[in-house]
């Protein structure tokens, strides 16, 4: 069976993909999105304690498409970030000046979902293929199709691969990629302690890895609570993830030391290994990768989302700029402009934040005191200060025109 043949067909419905199929339905582009989950798994209570910082040019995108009145309940704003090593002196206040704004907002993964898939189910430009398997793409110089598991043909003018970082789509067309394992895990895991967070997400440089406090909203009975990302080895992971709660809270509280006062309990853990990848091309004929799907990076800073949603408005800037002038999605001359534009941009931030985890990575005494005299200096330098927070905000080189405000 044969579907409507729409603009995009896009292969992957999580937060990146089903933020492109919104994104591209507002400036009138339809598109098929495929998704092997179920929608009622990934909005189960406990399925997935991860947050997202969402920088200040992302909650634009979302502005932009509609869905900042329903998100906005839900935002925790990150009025600061302290940076610091080992609990030591010598730290980074990221602190904007009155009226600046946030530095972002942190979400539950879980409501970043809601809001998409609720305004999704009432985009008619979007056809929604959830549970569904592809096992079979194609592409010619007239289209894309993906054959799903029960026969259905689903044909467009382009095809995204917005998979995650195992992207069949990207193995199957053979793009070079660079790669390589940080032999490190990070841990997730919701924490309630006894002092309020004000706002303020702290970075704590061990050599093993961050270990990153984000602020979340209270849960309804006050309870002050924050979304932990630690960062072990991986020959330690296990062990960590193994502990019981009492012992686990004290691992913790001995790495934060008294800034949020002491840690009451902890949600549910859950891990993921990390590693780097960047292909050589984010591009091949009729195809276009966006998010994990061209790029993983370090949690360190915090930007994995927001590289995608950067990918996201570039993406939809370039292709409905080309339809306004009688492109179709898949042309050539518009996939150039998009590889041009988003290659090289994706690709620095990717080395710089490999750069950081290096860095932070360096055991002993020597290199912690160079870091921190070095955090001193930016510390006291206003105009370094202000870049690595318009950095933060997302707001520095070519932004696409759906993440301004």
């Amino acid at each position: 069976m044969t579907d409507d043949t729409r603009d995009l067909v896009i292969l992957g419905g999580g937060l990146v993909g089903m933020t492109l199929a919104l994104t591209a339905a507002r400036q009138g582009i339809s598109s098929h999105v495929v998704d092997r989950a179920d929608p009622a798994d990934l909005l189960a209570e406990g399925f997935d304690g991860r947050a997202s910082a969402i920088s200040t040019a992302s909650w634009n995108l979302f502005t932009n498409i509609g869905l900042a009145d329903q998100l906005e309940q839900h935002a925790s704003p990150i009025a600061s970030i302290a940076v610091n090593d080992q609990m030591k002196p010598g730290a980074i206040d990221f602190t904007p000046q009155p009226g600046e704004g946030s530095l972002g907002r942190m979400f539950a993964n879980q409501e970043l979902r809601r809001a998409l898939f609720s305004a999704a189910s009432e985009e008619p430009l979007i056809a929604w293929h959830d549970k569904a398997e592809v096992t079979r793409r194609e592409r010619g110089p007239h289209g894309v199709s993906a054959t799903l598991h029960d026969g259905q043909v689903l044909t467009g003018s382009l095809m995204v691969a917005a998979e995650g970082r195992g992207s069949p789509t990207r193995e199957e067309a053979g793009l070079v990629m660079a790669k390589w394992d940080y032999s490190h895990r990070a841990i997730i895991a919701g924490l309630t302690h006894e002092k309020p967070h004000n706002q303020v997400a702290w970075e704590i440089f061990y050599p093993a890895g961050p270990f990153a406090l984000l602020p979340m909203l209270d849960l309804p009975d006050g309870s002050h609570r924050s979304s932990l990302v630690w960062t072990v080895d991986e020959k330690d992971a296990a062990g960590t993830l193994k502990l019981s709660d009492r012992a686990f809270l004290a691992e913790v509280q001995k790495r934060m030391g008294d800034v949020l006062g002491a840690v009451t309990s902890v949600g549910e853990r859950s891990s993921y290994p990390l590693g780097f990848h960047h292909t050589a091309k984010i591009t091949d004929d009729r195809l276009v990768l966006i998010g994990d799907a061209a790029h993983g990076i370090h949690p360190i800073a915090g930007q994995g989302l927001n590289l995608g949603l950067r990918d996201v408005g570039a993406l939809v800037d370039v292709i409905s700029g080309g339809m306004r002038l009688g492109l179709e999605p898949g042309d050539a001359q518009l996939l150039a402009k998009y590889e041009n534009w988003r290659g090289l941009d994706s690709f620095m931030v990717a080395l710089a934040t490999d750069g950081l985890t290096r860095l932070f990575g360096i055991p002993g005494k020597a290199a912690s005191a160079a870091r921190r005299l070095g955090m001193s200096g930016v510390q006291r330098t206003p105009l370094l200060k202000n870049w690595f927070m318009d950095e933060a905000r997302g707001v520095n080189g070519d932004i696409p025109e759906l993440l301004q405000a």
